[in-house]
């Protein structure tokens, strides 16, 4: 499976939205060069109140492109970095991914999939109604995240729109995808 960067985002401080910018770096490790949520231990305000040591497993935020078409169907306008996340992409089922999937990010960057955005009350406050489009329940009843997926930097790296994202799997068996 393989797909493409269509946008990338970062924010030295605390927002909702990231601005699109030409390239960002990848450090190993830690995240986003000079994003907010870069870091080896939890950076999102939430989780430091809860426990401020917990490793960061969200220090890059990828979405698929594809669901901006699927909002915007819905009465939604929603641009790359608008959602907070990192790394917009094309052309790959994000949310299909099980834990552990390596993407291959550009020449050298390497994320590895830790689990599910969790969606906050803030995507109401960016766009009324919003929060309902992304937080869903399938015909069983479960709950279905669609906001994206968070990883940590394994391989540093420059990463640019246009560049190319490959997968590689993790051993079987595969774990599903979770809140992170």
């Amino acid at each position: 499976m393989s797909g493409r960067v269509t946008a990338v985002s970062s924010n030295g401080e605390y927002t909702f939205t990231k601005p699109n910018r030409d390239s960002v770096t990848l450090l190993a490790g830690l995240g986003v060069e000079g994003d907010v949520h870069a870091g080896v231990t939890v950076k999102h305000r939430s989780r430091i109140a809860q426990d401020p040591t917990q490793p960061n497993l969200r220090q890059v935020h990828l979405i698929h492109e594809e669901l901006f078409a699927e909002l915007g169907e819905a009465g939604f306008e929603v641009a790359p970095g608008q959602l907070g996340e990192n790394v917009t992409t094309r052309g790959i089922d994000l949310l299909g991914l099980p834990t552990g999937t390596l993407l291959h990010l550009g020449d050298s960057a390497v994320v590895e999939v830790t689990g599910l955005r969790n969606p906050c009350v803030q995507i109401d406050r960016f766009q009324q109604g919003l929060l309902k489009r992304v937080v869903a329940r399938d015909a069983a009843g479960d709950v279905v995240r669609k906001a994206g997926i968070m990883s940590v930097v394994r391989e540093g790296g420059v990463v640019r729109p246009g560049d190319p994202i490959k997968t590689e799997l993790p051993a079987e068996p595969h774990r599903p995808l979770r809140k992170v």
